[in-house]
């Protein structure tokens, strides 16, 4: 890939949500990377078009090259490496689905085995990306009914059944699961123990000593969750950095990075390599 398609194509990323359907995007990367126990809060679908990607938990690994798919369960963490393709890039597809046509497909496949970390789609890999394509062209064009757009998205669940598994609905809800859905609404605010607690009603003292029997406190979850978006961010669209650094609660690009190297060991400027340097 020459510089310049390199440039067009970081400068044309983006993040699309469309209401009641799902979100859809694209990675790009310019170095191999592995990112550690990185959180996955909703279930995603994730098409490997070069290099490839291995996705680890304890006791299990898959490796998805290029032209495979894979799809991960949300409310987990994972050990994620993106590999390079012989031209010095890694690309992939992603799609989340609206909470709302998991909980119905849930519903009508209580036979299938509910999808604990991952699973990948093997099945009839050229029809299935067809479908792949269609469902995000109908998250992207909101011209597309949205009858038909949720359809195209339920047709993804189809195929993840007769690839033999299930998105499941979220259960119950742990108390770090729900500071962290709290503090995603507005990474940039500076939250405190006492505003937290207070919304949910509870002491703070309470709050600490539940986070605490769960393995984690307020501080760990507020930098995990504004690192975790920033990674987002910086892979799937062309903001600045210093926009970027904004967004998560950080003044300068320089405070954001010593964070972000802290949480992943490498610097923000990593994730999109040398050939981004007019986007940064």
């Amino acid at each position: 890939m020459s510089m310049t398609n390199a440039y067009d194509s970081y400068r044309a990323l983006h993040i699309i949500t469309r209401p009641g359907v799902g979100t859809a995007g694209v990675v790009l990367q310019q170095q191999n990377l592995e990112f550690k126990r990185l959180y996955i809060e909703s279930p995603v679908l994730i098409f490997v078009e070069k290099g490839m990607k291995a996705v680890r938990w304890p006791g299990g690994e898959y490796l998805i090259r290029a032209g495979e798919a894979i799809v991960v369960a949300g409310g987990q963490s994972l050990d994620i490496t993106n590999k390079l393709a012989e031209d010095g890039s890694y690309r992939a597809q992603w799609l989340a689905w609206d909470e709302t046509l998991i909980a119905l497909c849930a519903e009508s496949n209580l036979d299938l085995p509910a999808i604990k970390h991952a699973l990948p789609m093997r099945s009839d890999t050229a029809d299935f990306a067809v479908s792949l394509h269609r469902a995000i062209q109908a998250v992207e064009d909101s011209t597309i009914p949205t009858m038909i757009a949720r359809h195209r998205l339920q047709e993804l669940l189809v195929w993840i059944g007769v690839n033999g598994g299930r998105l499941e609905q979220s259960g119950a809800l742990t108390m770090a699961v729900k500071v962290r859905r709290l503090i995603g609404k507005d990474l940039a605010s500076e939250w405190s123990a006492e505003a937290v607690a207070s919304s949910f009603a509870m002491s703070e003292a309470t709050m600490r000593r539940r986070l605490a029997e769960e393995g984690t406190n307020l501080s760990n979850l507020l930098i995990d969750a504004r690192m975790s978006f920033a990674l987002q961010l910086l892979q799937s669209t062309a903001q600045p950095v210093m926009q970027i650094a904004l967004s998560v609660g950080y003044q300068t690009p320089s405070q954001f990075a010593v964070r972000f190297r802290d949480r992943f060991g490498f610097p923000p400027t990593a994730i999109r390599g040398h050939r981004r340097a007019a986007l940064i």
